[in-house]
């Protein structure tokens, strides 16, 4: 098994696009000959275009394109923009009168620390599928839908740490698998293999971790621990490998341990967790080594994206409090 970039995944294309000082941004995922697609969402607060048509018995196969974007439900607006652009490149489902883009998506919450007035809009969408076609580049962290993104959030905004983007991709033979996640979890991040809390809530004057589960138990007694909505992890798996629709699906399902081993705790009721299943579908293999290869791309994508996050607005990252 060889490590590749994301962008060397083939049938795809990756783009971002943001504004740095609301701090809010997309990220989109380009499959210009489509792709057999699944998806499923865990979370009890989710935002989502497109999803039901992704369900197993329903009739459209293919998918051309993800958006993933901030901006709470606001952010929804992305698809529209990546639809335009996909239409204008011929790209979408032939129903004889005009082809016609079929474009998923989801959206976390990032209105906080940014400005809550500005969102990801059609243009932005439009914006990051410009860069997806021209940029063969994909970069991590700060950028795109993650350039807002906070994890961490069971004691307030004053303890939380900066989320991302992130990727991770392999290579078995012919096998190519990888997955794209934005991290804005309301719970801690954790290395899957040691266990150490990478980011989460954070006590900036002592420079040492609370974790969340247990704050959580200690809030019983107070009110909910609903307090913020400003949460949600979501993503896409890439692949080449042949698939059903059911069994795109399924995968998505399965890597959504992905998701359970780095994130503590993850699909909680004020994260909208969602995970798509794109498929260029051309290389036979054996679905449960594909699964545990998705739920393991998803661990080290979630990993990547607090890795690669840059501080901002007096809210630290992984690389300033493991300095």
């Amino acid at each position: 098994m060889k490590e590749i970039k994301i962008q060397e995944v083939k049938g795809f294309c990756f783009g971002h696009a943001q504004n740095e000082d609301a701090l809010t941004g997309c990220s989109v995922i380009i499959c210009k000959n489509g792709a057999v697609g699944g998806v499923e969402v865990r979370g009890g607060a989710p935002g989502t275009r497109e999803t039901d048509a992704l369900h197993s018995e329903n009739l459209i196969e293919e998918v051309h394109g993800v958006f993933l974007s901030g901006g709470s439900a606001f952010g929804l607006d992305v698809g529209t923009g990546v639809m335009r652009f996909l239409e204008e490149h011929n790209i979408g489902f032939d129903v004889q009168v005009a082809n016609v883009p079929i474009v998923s998506g989801a959206i976390l919450f990032d209105l906080y620390p940014g400005d809550p007035t500005i969102r990801p809009n059609s243009e932005m969408g439009y914006d990051a599928c410009i860069q997806a076609f021209s940029e063969e580049h994909f970069e991590q962290g700060s950028i795109g839908v993650g350039v807002g993104a906070t994890v961490g959030k069971c004691l307030g905004n004053e303890h939380v740490m900066r989320g991302g983007i992130g990727s991770y991709a392999v290579e078995i033979g012919e096998l190519q698998i990888g997955a794209v996640v934005a991290v804005n979890a309301f719970g801690d991040i954790i290395d899957s293999a040691t266990n150490e809390i990478l980011a989460g809530v954070y006590d900036k004057s002592n420079g040492v971790f609370f974790n969340s589960e247990e704050q959580m138990l200690k809030q019983l007694e107070d009110n909910s621990t609903n307090r913020f909505s400003n949460n949600t992890t979501i993503g896409s798996i890439v692949t080449n490998a042949k698939l059903t629709k059911a069994q795109a699906n399924k995968i998505a399902t399965i890597a959504h341990d992905g998701y359970a081993k780095t994130i503590q705790p993850s699909h909680t009721m004020v994260d909208g967790d969602t995970l798509f299943t794109l498929t260029t579908n051309e290389v036979e293999t054996e679905l449960n080594v594909l699964s545990m290869l998705a739920t393991r791309v998803v661990q080290h994508a979630v990993m990547n994206a607090v890795k690669h996050a840059i501080g901002c607005a007096g809210i630290p990252s992984y690389n300033d409090v493991k300095k």
